[in-house]
C-alpha cells in the first residue's frame, strides 16, 4: 500500500483542519494547477510556464526543480505530484529534437489523469518583452474563444475545456464592473492555435457606458496540436456527474424557456358560464316565455329530488 493511501489520524488540531480541506465536498476547492518542467526543457520552455504561473497566481504551484518523466507513457509521477499539492490541473514543459518546446495541458480526476493534450510552441512573446501595466495577481480572466474548430472537432473541443478548466478562476456569485480587467483570447485557425492575453481598459465615453480598449501585456503564444490522449465517454461523463444534493429539485407546474423565463401553470375548477354577469344590454334580456320553461325545468329538478 502507498503511503499516501493510508487513512492517516490527525495528531494536533492543525493536522486535522488540513485533512478536512483535502475531503471531498459537494463545492469543490478552486482548481490549483501544477507547472513541471521536465529533465531536458530549455530557456523558452522555462519562460513559458513561469508566465502561466504568473496568469495562474495564487491558484498555482511551479516547481523549479526538473523532474525526468514523459506523461505519455508513465503517468504515476504526475499522480504522486497531484495527491501531494492537492492539484487538479498540471502543465508539464519539455524540449527534445523530435519534440521541440513542447507542452503537455491536462487534468486529473480522482487523482488520475483524465486526459491530457501536447501542444508545440512555434512563438513566444513573453510578460517582460511587452512593456505595458499588467493585471494584478488573483484576478479573474474573461475567456474568449475564436473559431469554427473549438465546436466542430473533437479535439479541439476538448482543448477549450481543459482551457476553461485551467484559467477560469473562482466561481463567484456577483461580477464587478472595474473587476474585469483580464482578457484570455484563444484562436483556432489552419491548424494552429493562437494564444493572446490583453488588459481591459476602461475609457471615458461621455454616456453611463464606458469605452472600452484591449491592451496587449503578454504572454503571446502561437501553438499547434501534437499528440492527445482523452477519456472514455463514460468516464468523462462520470467526472462530470453532480451530486444530487446540488441538483435543483425540479417543482411541478413551473416551466422556463431559453431565455431564462420563468412559466406557471394554474389549475381551476370548471366554470359555470350561466352565472357568469355580463353587461345589462336590451337585447339580451330573456323573453317571458324562455323565464317561463326557465322556472318549470327548475320546480321538476326539485321534485326529482325529493
Amino acid at each position: 500500500m502507498d503511503a499516501l493511501d493510508r487513512v492517516i489520524k490527525p495528531k494536533t488540531k492543525r493536522a486535522k483542519r488540513f485533512l478536512e480541506k483535502r475531503e471531498p465536498k459537494l463545492s469543490e476547492n478552486i482548481k490549483n494547477a501544477m507547472l513541471i518542467k521536465g529533465g531536458n526543457a530549455n530557456s523558452t520552455v522555462t519562460e513559458v510556464l513561469r508566465d502561466v504561473y504568473a496568469l495562474k497566481k495564487p491558484y498555482g504551484v511551479l516547481y523549479k526543480k526538473k523532474n525526468i518523466t514523459r506523461p505519455f507513457e508513465d503517468q504515476t509521477s504526475l499522480e504522486f505530484f497531484s495527491k501531494k499539492s492537492d492539484c487538479s490541473l498540471f502543465m508539464f514543459g519539455s524540449h527534445n529534437k523530435k519534440r521541440p518546446n513542447n507542452l503537455v495541458i491536462g487534468r486529473l480526476y480522482d487523482y488520475h489523469v483524465l486526459d491530457m493534450i501536447e501542444l508545440g510552441i512555434e512563438k513566444f512573446v513573453s510578460l517582460k518583452d511587452i512593456k505595458n501595466s499588467k493585471c494584478p495577481e488573483g484576478t479573474k480572466p474573461m475567456l474568449i474563444f475564436a473559431g469554427d474548430d473549438f465546436d466542430v472537432t473533437e479535439d479541439y473541443r476538448r482543448l477549450k475545456s481543459l482551457l476553461i478548466d485551467f484559467f477560469r478562476g473562482p466561481t463567484v456569485s456577483n461580477i464587478r464592473l472595474a473587476g474585469l480587467e483580464c482578457v484570455l483570447h484563444f484562436t483556432a485557425l489552419n491548424g494552429k492555435i493562437y494564444f493572446r492575453s490583453y488588459k481591459l481598459l476602461l475609457k471615458k465615453s461621455g454616456c453611463r457606458t464606458p469605452r472600452i480598449e484591449l491592451e496587449e501585456m503578454g504572454p503571446s503564444l502561437d501553438l499547434v496540436l501534437r499528440r492527445t490522449h482523452l477519456a472514455s465517454d463514460d468516464l468523462y461523463k462520470l467526472s462530470m456527474k453532480m451530486p444530487k444534493a446540488l441538483k435543483p429539485k425540479k417543482k411541478k407546474n413551473i416551466s422556463h424557456d431559453t431565455f431564462g423565463t420563468t412559466y406557471g401553470r394554474i389549475h381551476m375548477q370548471k366554470q359555470d358560464l350561466s352565472k357568469l354577469q355580463t353587461r345589462k344590454m336590451k337585447g339580451l334580456k330573456k323573453r317571458p316565455a324562455e323565464r317561463i320553461t326557465e322556472d318549470q325545468e327548475k320546480k321538476s329538478k326539485r321534485i326529482k329530488k325529493k
